[in-house]
């Protein structure tokens, strides 16, 4: 059973991030901590109730493709997305002018770790659907604008997003998909690979976003273009009924997220698929990167989302396997009472809570970027650049291990499938692969966002949490201040490492051998800036005479044991990343492929 983390939504959006002054900040004063609460209740309910049920039934069903091409998704899956749009969940973020709600980053995020939780296979089809609205807004005609958004903001129709082909999967550059001018429109030959809900029976249409050459365009990636594809153009009566020149070869057998299809679409196999051009030729793969940033963002978030499945199911297994006598236990008493799943649990608990505090900060740098005045706008942007490969790469690495732990817990039971701890480990495997592989983000973030402004994002990060640490070194809990001690020995150590990097820039083989280590230690920094910060608002609330949340009176005292996990078990994984990056390069460079 899952059950939505509104207490801790609570206390992050208000103590963390100050959920109130951002909306202030941003101009959104429609917007508050009060309704943003509602929201969430609202949003747990539909995951708990209608979602949730269906993630086991789906994975053991999955996605079937008929004989005639179209694809039918697990039993309920139809009903709970229309159940979403009836809601209007699937209009959160969209543009007033669309139908949409305009609500910030900070709460349509939080909303989407309900859904990715309660059932991810299920999610994913409205993940893409919002990162394509959010490049529809940004990038095409207002005629298409107005003829595509609104059907996807009232959840009637979907969209997806076309990149890979068999020859060209990060590498883009290998595109062969073509795209030929008829007109007002285009007509799209090619096949793409491993598009998610390419094909499916939860929508009336489907909208494509296709990466593909125009018959002059230029080599490499400069010659990509991006193309609108509907499943279904409009007929003569203005009614999106008729077939496109377009179809699913074939849906992927997977390891996990099975309840979603994963399908090989080929485009043009008569005449040519009609597409839209969206923005100008040869600006798709500009487009797209808005897009996919957007993604990236949303797969930290899965990270963090399947984290929280995999721990409140495990929970639930320790409070009621009963085996063996715990140490200094009775007879009876269930294994959540042995040591060493309490340290299982209490790891997960204190690095689950510091990524849902990272994807908040996250969220609501997008929310400051997005409002911001053209002078603050540059160094918002930074911020954001630089946090979005974190989040995507360390949330979901650290969901391997997480859910490997949850697995643990249940012992030969969570080999078996009928407990559902195995999907949750098959199903967060996907995560550091898709929407860029962690070198890739880690590439990113070195070479990109580190290395090509010589620190200057990077250290505006250091120079914040010693600002912030500085401040909690003489906080009179003793607890605050040693952790306080300890994130600014931590953070001193990051400056050190990022030197390291910066200085070995001349030679590029040695930064993208330390990438992924790098990233790994940024991950495990802001972590603990953040639980440093959450276990101070907790430890001030107590003082105040404020125990509790929503219904849990002993809540801060919780959140500053969790902080203390954090500090003495995940943060200091941070100096030996440090060592690698420092030390670590040459054995690895050393290595000849031959001798491996």
């Amino acid at each position: 059973m899952y059950k939505a983390p509104l207490e801790d939504y609570q206390f992050v959006l208000d103590r963390v991030i100050g959920f109130d002054a951002l909306m202030a900040l941003i101009g959104n004063d429609d917007v508050n901590q009060e309704l943003a609460d509602a929201v969430l209740q609202e949003a747990g309910k539909l995951a708990g109730d209608v979602i949730a049920p269906l993630n086991h039934s789906g994975d053991m069903t999955g996605a079937k493709r008929q004989d005639n091409g179209q694809v039918i998704t697990p039993d309920g899956f139809s009903d709970a997305y229309a159940a979403m749009g009836q809601g209007g969940w699937t209009a959160m973020e969209a543009g007033e002018d669309f139908g949409g709600q305009n609500l910030p980053m900070t709460l349509t995020t939080a909303v989407n770790e309900l859904w990715q939780s309660a059932n991810m296979a299920f999610a994913l089809c409205h993940l893409l659907t919002q990162g394509q609205i959010y490049a529809l807004q940004k990038s095409a005609s207002p005629e298409l604008q107005n003829i595509f958004i609104p059907p996807m903001v009232e959840g009637r129709w979907t969209g997806t997003m076309n990149l890979t082909e068999p020859q060209a999967g990060t590498d883009l550059a290998g595109i062969k998909s073509r795209a030929v001018p008829n007109g007002d429109h285009y007509l799209i030959s090619g096949q793409k690979i491993y598009i998610t809900y390419g094909e499916h029976d939860m929508a009336e249409n489907i909208i494509h976003l296709v990466l593909a050459r125009t018959p002059d365009a230029p080599d490499g990636i400069k010659g990509i273009s991006v193309f609108i594809v509907p499943k279904f153009l409009a007929d003569d009566d203005g009614n999106f009924t008729k077939p496109n020149d377009l179809r699913c070869l074939s849906i992927e057998k997977k390891l996990g997220i099975k309840g979603s299809p994963t399908a090989v679409m080929q485009y043009g196999e008569t005449d040519g698929a009609v597409g839209y051009l969206v923005g100008q030729e040869n600006q798709g793969i500009d487009i797209m990167f808005g897009m996919m940033n957007h993604a990236r963002l949303a797969v930290g978030l899965q990270g963090l989302a399947i984290s929280e499945r995999a721990y409140q199911q495990a929970k639930t297994y320790a409070r009621d396997r009963v085996q063996g006598v715990p140490l200094d236990g009775k007879k009876g008493d269930s294994i959540v009472h042995h040591p060493d799943v309490l340290r299982l649990l209490g790891t997960m608990k204190a690095e689950i809570e510091a990524m849902r505090a990272l994807m908040m900060i996250g969220a609501a740098a997008m929310d400051k970027a997005r409002h911001a005045s053209d002078a603050e706008k540059p160094d918002l942007e930074a911020r954001v650049g630089l946090l979005i490969p974190v989040i995507k790469g360390w949330m979901t690495e650290r969901a391997q291990q997480i859910t490997s732990d949850a697995l643990q817990i249940h012992g030969g039971m969570g080999f078996i499938e009928e407990t559902g701890a195995a999907q949750h480990y098959r199903d967060a495997r996907i995560l550091p692969i898709y929407e860029g592989t962690t070198a890739i983000q880690a590439n990113d973030l070195v070479f990109r966002k580190t290395i090509r402004d010589n620190g200057a994002a990077v250290t505006s990060l250091f120079d914040e949490i010693d600002q912030d640490m500085t401040a909690l070194k003489t906080h009179p809990d003793a607890a605050i201040s040693a952790a306080a001690k300890s994130v600014i020995e931590a953070n001193e150590t990051a400056r050190t490492a990022t030197a390291s990097i910066i200085g070995s820039a001349n030679s590029p083989r040695r930064p993208a051998a330390a990438a992924s280590n790098y990233l790994m230690l940024l991950g495990t920094l802001t972590g603990g800036w953040l639980m440093a910060r959450s276990g101070a608002a907790a430890a001030d609330a107590i003082a105040n005479g404020e125990t509790g949340t929503i219904g849990n009176d002993d809540f801060m005292a919780i959140k500053i044991t969790t902080m203390q996990i954090y500090i003495t078990h995940h943060l200091p994984k941070l100096f030996a990343l440090a060592r690698t990056i420092a030390d670590g390069d040459a054995p690895i460079l050393a290595m000849q492929p031959d001798w491996l």
